[in-house]
């Protein structure tokens, strides 16, 4: 009885272990598979653009997908059911505190209804975003709420998503271009894996021959005395294999030959430009340098030109100054005395008066130059200096010119002397002559 008891102790421990070995395995699983799905990703992503039709695309997130659903809770309804609960509303919960996150923008795209759509949604604007390790590692910090969504021994509760948060930051480095419309996003349908890419082996030459060097030792080893016959057949290639590999490295040492010639042609290109580019810089820096001679044989002409233009302006300043000066002194020295001004006041206002009462013809004076002769013949009567035969040869010219009229008799007659030039002076000040609109009665009107 005793030993069936502890036998029974055994298959229940062993029964306890079980499921606790399966769901460390299904970890271990998930989080290699999805290291392998990494890399394969980084590698593509050097050669063309990871999108939608991506394979290596599909089947990460097809491993993101079940990492995310490991082990998560249903939500409990008002009847106590257990409905199914998708990865997102646990990302909906746990992400918010990422600053710019795209938590609202899903949840409100028209085209994604379900639960498990918008999820696969996040999932690409997260990695078009380049912060699908920072929303990842946001949530897993929150302990509270990922205790809350998922059950005891799910992958985000071990040690393992610390791994998980570690091997997304790689894929920052890779330019995603996804269309959130596309077939991907149907939540209809739940995310399979597929392991054949990462379960593939290809045997290489040198493991060719290491495994003939074994079989060699294995079948020398049985006994001292063995002969060769006793080794196992050796491992024999067919024609066709060696065919098919000799096509292999042709065609690979084809495409190097291509790649070095396009790599050569190229650099030849390259050549030519930077030479090409050299010459124009030469030329450039040429065309600069006279520029610069131009622009400075230009300035001091420039220069020159204003330093002659500023002696000019200084002499032409000067010869004003002198030429003002020269007029000044000349005016101020053949201003006339004023008993020359007078005589000529007397003229000027004998010859008004006839003008006033018409008597302005031809009889009177015969041309300008007559009445220039007067003026002159007057000026030289009143001279002090001038001799008394000077005046009678100025009379006797001016009784030769003309007769004698009566308005002329006393006006030459008034100028023989000092007192009749003077009557005539203060006849002027009194402007009976000088005003056209004052009527003269008395033509022969001469002053005493």
């Amino acid at each position: 009885m005793a030993s069936l008891g502890l036998g029974g102790l055994n298959v229940s421990a062993r029964r306890k272990s079980v499921p606790s070995r399966n769901a460390a395995v299904e970890r271990r699983n998930l989080i290699t598979v999805c290291r392998f799905s990494v890399k394969t990703l980084i590698d593509r992503s050097c050669f063309e653009t990871i999108d939608d039709s991506s394979p290596e695309f599909n089947n990460f997130a097809a491993i993101l997908e079940q990492i995310l659903s490991h082990r998560l809770k249903g939500q409990i309804t008002w009847f106590g059911y257990e409905s199914p609960r998708s990865f997102w509303d646990y990302i909906r919960v746990a992400c918010r505190k990422v600053s710019h996150n795209c938590i609202c923008s899903i949840e409100n795209m028209e085209n994604v209804s379900s639960s498990r759509a918008k999820g696969r949604a996040w999932i690409r604007v997260a990695l078009m975003e380049k912060h699908l390790s920072e929303y990842i590692s946001t949530a897993l910090r929150d302990f509270k709420t990922t205790r809350r969504f998922y059950e005891d021994g799910a992958i985000v509760l071990g040690e393992e998503a610390n791994m998980l948060a570690g091997m997304l930051l790689g894929l920052n480095a890779i330019d995603f271009s996804f269309c959130l419309k596309g077939e991907g996003l149907d939540g209809n349908f739940p995310a399979v894996i597929d392991y054949t890419p990462y379960l593939k082996f290809t045997q290489s030459s040198d493991s060719i021959s290491s495994d003939e060097e074994e079989l060699r030792t294995l079948g020398s080893s049985g006994s001292e005395g063995s002969t060769p016959e006793n080794i196992g057949p050796p491992f024999i290639m067919d024609e066709n294999s060696w065919y098919n590999k000799c096509k292999r490295v042709e065609q690979k040492y084809r495409l190097a030959l291509e790649q070095k010639g396009y790599l050569e042609e190229l650099v030849r290109l390259r050549e030519n430009q930077l030479s090409e580019s050299i010459s124009q810089n030469k030329l450039l820096l040429q065309r600069i340098e006279d520029m610069d001679l131009a622009h400075k044989m230009e300035k001091e002409q420039l220069e020159y030109i204003i330093v002659e233009l500023q002696d000019q302006l200084t002499v032409l300043k000067n010869n004003d100054l002198r030429s003002r000066q020269e007029l000044t002194t000349h005016l101020t020295n053949q201003w006339p005395s004023p008993g020359a001004l007078d005589v000529n006041a007397v003229a000027l206002d004998t010859l008004l008066y006839r003008k006033h009462n018409q008597q302005w013809d031809e009889k009177s004076f015969q041309s300008l130059d007559q009445l220039s002769a007067e003026v002159s013949l007057s000026q030289t009567s009143l001279d002090p200096g001038h001799s008394q035969d000077g005046k009678q040869d100025g009379i006797n010219l001016l009784n030769e010119g003309k007769e004698d009229t009566p308005s002329l008799l006393g006006l030459c007659g008034s100028l023989t002397s000092v007192a009749s030039y003077k009557s005539l002076t203060s006849l002027k000040s009194s402007e009976y002559l000088a005003s056209p609109t004052t009527e003269m009665t008395s033509p022969g009107l001469t002053p005493s």
